[in-house]
């Protein structure tokens, strides 16, 4: 295997919980994603990024971890763990754990020990600050809602947590912290997974004293001094989650070097359709333009000095076809086929989440049916705050991560095929119309649009190597580009709405061969609903 093989690779994450559940608990499981293996070795996929499946009080759907060495029953067992590695590794797909070291669940024997006592030997693994209860340390919030300090009698302190008060902030500057984190990558590295993503790493070297959350000053000091005694010289892949990351920060985290990662995920773009300087429910429209000079920014800035990633989706976002496509029955598979020809003619490694290959949409749950504890905390937060309950719920539709934690859609049978029993969180009443057994078998289908945009990006060097231009930069209605190496040059053209546009002699379009098209040809001067095509030469 080629050292950089993640250059031309797809990764698949599961989100575990939601997958597949093979006993009939409601649960996804190990075993469950074992026996999904030979679909996802259909689609064409390299790597499972695998949430995270240890122990847990599961606050947080995971990520709080209360012991990083053993698997969380409800998943199976660590010998499950075993068998999916050794199973995957039989289809040529490698592993990667989801790994959480910005903090812990409080119910983690660190942190048990940690409130004892100043004097317990854990005590100064997490971030302590003296005060007084009921006055915290400063006006920090959490990511989640309420205060970033939680009071702990035993001690007379506060605790700090980025998130909820049941996951406190690891404090990375005790080496003995790093040490011990560093021994649980190793224990998984010799149980042959291929890689980690790092949960909000770039949140390790916090300082809460000046306020300073995301890079702080010693973020890439322990990045690769985590890179020097983790990572194995080898194949390995490594992704770092980072909100707060710029190309210049990018170039850093993901250099040919190979001294911190392979790659960061950076949300730069998923940030373009809420109010700039509001949280996330102070929605927006779209600019098109917008996207496209963010796209251009980080392609052309990364190129030949970093790498990117490339996603729609994730465990944390809404559906991308019911966010900026269109979900309903006459363009879901138009627009969402377009959405995916757009990111993968770019350079990165593309990754899709479970279901995005089908075209899976967004869920609209009365209020009592959500599970997730950053929605919940929302919800209660602004109705105190005299918010409307349908402005509320219009954001929560919006972008509640809900909305991709639903179960896997597998067939049409009760409960999508997902389990023989109620799932711990209802299933999208369309799995009757969207779901593997129907769109494998189709092949003008998502799932078959996916594969063949997979098996391009494969074939064609062009997809990896080629240098990128933005075409039509201030078109509001077309997204096209071209990349191009000294052998061959692709164009990518994609219509982002449901009206027909006249190309009007913008892009030379008449020649070049046809690789794919969601309308199975293209039309010389105009581009049809949500239609999209990529042209080789």
């Amino acid at each position: 295997m080629n050292r950089e093989w993640w250059k031309k690779a797809v990764i698949y994450q599961i989100y575990p919980k939601s997958f597949k559940d093979s006993n009939g608990d409601g649960f996804g499981d190990l075993k469950g994603i074992i026996s999904k293996l030979d679909y996802l070795k259909l689609l064409g996929i390299d790597a499972i990024w695998l949430c995270p499946v240890y122990v847990s009080p599961q606050k947080d759907n995971g990520y709080d971890i209360a012991d990083y060495y053993d698997v969380d029953p409800r998943y199976g067992t660590l010998t499950d763990m075993e068998d999916l590695i050794l199973e995957a590794k039989k289809r040529d797909i490698c592993i990667l754990m989801d790994m959480v070291l910005n903090h812990t669940s409080d119910e983690n024997k660190w942190f048990l020990e940690a409130k004892k006592s100043i004097d317990n030997p854990y005590h100064d693994f997490y971030v302590w600050r003296k005060g007084k209860k009921g006055c915290p340390p400063n006006d920090m919030k959490g990511t989640f809602g309420g205060s970033a300090w939680t009071w702990n009698e035993a001690t007379g302190e506060f605790y700090f947590h980025q998130f909820a008060d049941c996951q406190p902030d690891l404090n990375w500057d005790n080496p003995k912290v790093r040490e011990a984190l560093y021994e649980v990558l190793k224990f998984w590295v010799d149980k042959g997974v291929g890689g980690f993503r790092f949960d909000v790493i770039d949140q390790i070297a916090k300082v809460p004293d000046e306020k300073i959350t995301a890079n702080g000053p010693r973020l890439h000091e322990f990045i690769r001094e985590m890179n020097e005694k983790t990572f194995p010289d080898t194949v390995f892949l490594t992704v770092g989650e980072t909100w707060g990351a710029t190309p210049e920060l990018a170039k850093k985290y993901s250099s040919p070097k190979g001294d911190e990662f392979s790659m960061v995920f950076q949300f730069e773009h998923i940030l373009l359709d809420q109010i700039p300087g509001k949280e996330k429910w102070d929605l927006k429209p779209l600019k098109l333009t917008d996207l496209k000079r963010v796209f251009a920014k980080w392609q052309t800035e990364l190129y030949a000095t970093g790498w990117n990633s490339l996603f729609w989706n994730n465990h944390d976002l809404p559906r991308i076809v019911s966010r900026w496509g269109n979900d309903s029955k006459e363009y879901r598979t138009l627009s969402a086929k377009m959405l995916a020809t757009i990111l993968y003619g770019l350079q990165g490694t593309p990754y899709i989440y479970q279901g995005e290959e089908l075209g899976m949409t967004n869920i609209k749950y009365d209020i009592a049916d959500y599970k997730d504890i950053e929605t919940l905390n929302i919800y209660d937060e602004r109705i105190h705050t005299g918010y409307s309950k349908e402005d509320v719920m219009k954001s929560i539709y919006a972008k509640s991560r809900d909305n991709a934690r639903t179960p896997m859609q597998w067939n049409s049978s009760l409960n999508a095929g997902f389990s023989s029993c109620k799932p711990w969180i209802k299933v999208n009443p369309n799995y009757v119309e969207i779901n593997s057994e129907s769109e494998v078998s189709n092949p003008d289908s998502v799932f078959n649009y996916y594969k063949k945009l997979i098996s391009l990006r494969k074939k064609y060097d062009v997809f990896c190597d080629g240098k990128f231009k933005l075409l039509c930069p201030d078109d509001e209605k077309i997204f096209a580009y071209t990349r191009e190496t000294e052998s061959e040059k692709i164009m990518v053209v994609c219509n982002f709405g449901e009206d027909e546009v006249s190309l009007g002699g913008k892009l030379k379009t008449h020649d070049g061969k046809i690789l794919i098209s969601n309308y199975g040809d293209c039309l010389e001067g105009k581009l049809r609903a949500y239609e999209a095509y990529v042209k080789l030469w």
